[in-house]
């Protein structure tokens, strides 16, 4: 190569040509001055071609909305396309497969039938739910250009943002639903259980719209550790208990078994649960895991998928926070109807705690639903019902159990499953927080972490994903977990296989 060639490309890297003369004819000659030149002319070469990629990825805007005219109509039933069905929920002391009869006393008539049907794969939204949905639904699909330049990765990653509601959570999607059953049954009022508060938030919410009392039992840790959150729900008419409790009989065993326990969702299952039983006109509804909830949450995928059509995107991977299985469940149910039926294929990771690790390693069997024993029995991932996980930050994610649906397509190896230790998480939360704008809850941060992680293998193979992950929420009554992250104090727990045995050993045996 001349050396007049290599000055023309050094001057088209904006180099002044007097600073090409500091150097000798036998200078520019050297093997290292011109591999120099070759790697300045690469680099400079694949940085244009960077900047005009990001000048055409500009094309697609930071945040795609749909109109209300394109907001769902239907909820989408994932059952109806799987081979292998969820198992039945079980009479605990029968044995025997439950129907809708069994149910009755504990859930709605209308709930119950959805929690049954495994056949239809389109369910009408009612209009009234409709109508609730369009005061902060549609949410928006965000790219994350700010995090991809942090990152340094040819990966685009897009996140579903639902935290644009004042309970703060994807949550909402199924209270106004399960409320609006409710009230069409004309029932009086409603118990349920809410971990770090975003379901009770939601479910009180609903409530209040519709005229229904709520009877909301939360994790005493959370309770304790966000009293903000518990205002919120109060303000919204709802009676708030720490659970355990001395409230009822199952807390009060709860407590004598476990002194100083902190609680979990099991437990507060249990409580919600005693307490529908002894209110005359109640029922008991669920924030997560059971098969009506992550109906209701599909209108989350839809939206999604129904967003990406409309930008030429197809998902390579989806990832989201996996607790009980609704924002995940209800996030990948479009994408997992595709890939079911052989339309196309996708990468799923649900991303759990590792203080709780449920899919990762916990068992698959049948197991009951909460720490009292009270409820059903459903075949799913577990660390038994009797485990009592440690006080981490994520608290919508403590639960011992993964919904049936979720476990049934990981058995089949349909999506796979990570857990990731809390610093980590809380990392990753403050690393999106810096460049996204949105402080992110706890639970959602999960999610986060591994769709950072994801980035980076692409940022190092070169390969450009498209990643999509569930921002299932904000953080802002999560101050004390931040706080605690800040300052240092922040702890990384994870169970030993000895934390684990009671849970397993406790399993009922079922034929």
């Amino acid at each position: 190569m001349s050396v007049r060639r290599e000055r023309t490309k050094f001057r088209q890297f904006g180099w002044h040509r007097r600073s090409l003369r500091l150097l000798s004819q036998k200078e520019l000659n050297l093997p290292e001055t011109k591999a120099f030149f070759r790697s300045l002319y690469l680099r400079t070469k694949l940085e244009g071609e960077r900047t005009m990629k990001t000048a055409a990825d500009k094309n697609i805007p930071y945040k795609v909305y749909l109109t209300e005219d394109e907001m769902p109509q239907t909820w989408y039933n994932v059952r109806a396309d799987m081979k292998n069905k969820p198992a039945p929920l079980l009479n605990p002391g029968t044995g025997a497969a439950m129907g809708f009869e069994d149910l009755r006393p504990v859930f709605c008539d209308e709930l119950i039938k959805q929690e049954l049907d495994n056949d239809t794969r389109e369910i009408e939204i009612p209009t009234e739910i409709r109508e609730f949905y369009k005061m902060y639904r549609p949410s928006p699909l965000v790219r994350a250009y700010c995090l991809e330049e942090k990152l340094k990765t040819p990966a685009k990653i897009y996140y579903k943002f639902e935290g644009n509601n004042t309970s703060g959570s994807h949550k909402l999607n199924s209270a106004i639903a399960q409320a609006y059953y409710a009230k069409k049954q004309g029932l009086k009022g409603v118990t349920t259980e809410t971990g770090a508060g975003q379901w009770g938030t939601a479910l009180s919410m609903a409530c209040a719209y519709l005229g229904l009392e709520c009877k909301v039992f939360m994790v005493k840790v959370s309770y304790e550790q966000k009293p903000f959150r518990r205002e919120v729900m109060r303000t919204y008419g709802a009676e708030v208990t720490p659970s355990p409790s001395t409230t009822t009989e199952v807390g009060r065993k709860i407590l004598a078994e476990h002194p100083g326990t902190t609680g979990s969702l099991g437990c507060a299952i249990s409580e919600a649960v005693e307490a529908e039983m002894k209110n005359p006109g109640y029922r008991y509804v669920l924030g997560s895991v059971l098969n009506q909830v992550l109906l209701h949450q599909s209108v989350i995928g839809v939206e999604t998928k129904k967003a990406l059509d409309k930008i030429g995107v197809k998902a390579d991977i989806i990832i989201g926070c996996a607790g009980g299985g609704s924002n995940l469940g209800g996030l990948i149910s479009p994408f997992m109807g595709q890939k079911l039926r052989g339309e196309a294929d996708y990468q799923f990771i649900a991303v759990e705690p590792a203080s709780c690790p449920s899919l990762t390693r916990g068992r698959f069997a049948y197991d009951f639903c909460d720490t009292g024993k009270v409820c059903p029995l459903a075949k799913m991932y577990t660390l038994g019902s009797g485990f009592i996980p440690s006080p981490n930050h994520a608290g919508g994610l403590r639960y011992h159990g993964m919904s049936p649906i979720l476990s049934q397509l990981y058995h089949d190896g349909l999506m796979e499953a990570r857990s990731v230790e809390q610093t980590s998480v809380f990392e990753a939360a403050e690393s999106f927080a810096r460049c996204e704008g949105i402080l992110p809850a706890p639970e959602s941060s999960h999610a986060i972490r591994v769709a950072m992680d994801e980035a980076i293998k692409c940022r190092e193979t070169g390969e450009e994903k498209n990643i999509v992950f569930g921002l299932t929420g904000t953080g802002y009554f999560d101050m004390v977990a931040y706080q605690k992250y800040n300052d240092k104090e922040m702890t990384d727990y994870i169970p030993t296989d000895e934390d684990l045995a009671p849970g397993f050993a406790g399993l009922p045996q079922v034929k």
